[in-house]
């Protein structure tokens, strides 16, 4: 029994390990698996090393049954004074166009999906920051998006 213990924090400390380079990550679950137009999806993080550059990106995780090939957010970065940073419309396939193929990685008829938002963005001032995701697709209650969220890492420098 001993000896499964620490086998078993062995291993949780050597996956956790395997990240290094994450600082922030956290997904919401959407109820009923639908994300309705106007739930703004709220994310604070903290940077401490603003000497570093890092990149930010969003997660979806979606079913197959998701009715459109593609996927619009607007997302919202702002500062620790509450100042707005950043705002943008980016669109991204979850599908291919063609062959409806889906993207990402699954199992199943579930499809993880990481898109780049910021890459290589350098923080002005160390502090909390709030990022918002908001779905941005012409219906109000966009069916089969089971969650979304953020992630947030250090840039690799070469």
């Amino acid at each position: 029994m001993k000896t499964t213990l620490i086998a078993t924090i062995l291993i949780v400390f050597l996956l956790c390990a395997c990240d290094q380079s994450r600082v922030y990550e956290q997904n919401i679950d959407l109820k009923n698996k639908i994300w309705i137009a106007d739930s703004l999806l709220t994310f604070q993080f903290d940077t401490k090393d603003i000497s570093n550059k890092y990149n930010l990106y969003f997660n979806i995780r979606n079913t197959a049954a998701y009715p459109f090939e593609n996927l619009y957010v607007t997302y919202t970065l702002s500062d620790t004074l509450g100042n707005e940073i950043e705002k943008k419309l980016i669109n991204h396939n979850l599908f291919d166009p063609k062959t409806g193929k889906p993207f990402g990685s699954g199992l199943g008829d579930v499809f993880d999906h990481q898109f780049i938002i910021l890459k290589d963005y350098k923080f002005e001032r160390p502090g909390p920051y709030l990022f918002r995701l908001q779905q941005y697709m012409r219906r109000d209650s966009l069916p089969e998006i089971m969650s979304a969220g953020l992630r947030v890492e250090m840039a690799v420098t070469e």
